[in-house]
């Protein structure tokens, strides 16, 4: 069993099911934290399900996979119960769910508006209402927001939009929640492998970005879950109401 530094945990981690919620998931999972995958119906079959789970329980840890809806609250309320049932409280609550969209606002249309606005950030806010009562209770909490390196520019439409409200509601739950519970966000740059989804857009999106860099490389999705389990660890105790970009330095300001 492990015996990491979050070991006795249990852990949400909401649009988990793959790329990178799948990757922070097995990040928690490896400091000794119980897992929760979480995405919506649909985006798996039970099989696959299964394979992300035992991938967790390889790891000598708890796991489980639910199909729930986080920009609904009844919705969220049943993932708790069933949490609740299968593992325990939730003391951890990462937002990675996030779908992108960066179409002119001219173009956009309203459907698109509410998914993308609904599911970055009335999310948090849901997440943050279901689950932040019991984690005051137990006297710890984690609650981690995926913003982008999309909030530091004003051309990726309602996206950016999206990724830069999280920013504020970040600093403004972590002024609420305290001093029981921590609530950061990371704002990861383009991620490696993620590029083939950016070139679909822009074909020349990853060598513009990795020229800015002051790394010279992209960050990948095992770096940002590194990142996101130590926020979770005793050593970002006194960390909260931050945004850390992650991002090779891309977004440092120049002239």
């Amino acid at each position: 069993m492990s015996t990491g530094y979050l070991s006795g945990k249990v852990a949400l981690i909401s649009g988990s099911y793959k790329n990178l919620g799948s990757v922070i998931a097995l990040a928690l999972a490896e400091q000794g934290a119980d897992v929760v995958f979480n995405d919506l119906p649909g985006v798996l079959s039970q099989q696959e399900k299964d394979q992300l789970i035992d991938s967790v329980c390889r790891l000598g840890r708890k796991a489980t996979a639910i199909d729930a809806d986080i920009s609904s609250f009844a919705s969220v309320q049943a993932l708790q119960e069933k949490i609740r049932q299968e593992l325990g409280e939730v003391s951890i609550v990462v937002n990675c769910a996030g779908p992108f969209n960066m179409e002119p606002f001219s173009r956009l249309k309203e459907r698109d508006w509410d998914i993308v606005m609904n599911v970055n950030v009335k999310s948090v806010y849901i997440t943050t209402s279901v689950f932040a009562v019991a984690m005051k209770a137990l006297g710890w909490g984690r609650i981690v927001n995926l913003s982008a390196g999309s909030s530091s520019v004003r051309n990726h439409g309602v996206y950016g939009l999206a990724k830069s409200a999280i920013r504020v509601l970040t600093e403004e739950l972590a002024l609420e929640l305290g001093p029981e519970i921590t609530v950061n966000a990371v704002a990861p740059g383009q991620i490696e492998e993620s590029l083939p989804l950016i070139h679909a857009i822009d074909p020349t999106f990853g060598e513009r970005y990795t020229a800015r860099s002051a790394l010279k490389k992209l960050v990948t999705r095992k770096d940002v879950a590194q990142l996101i389990a130590m926020l979770c660890s005793p050593v970002a105790d006194m960390i909260t109401g931050e945004t850390i970009r992650i991002d090779g330095g891309a977004e440092l300001p120049r002239f």
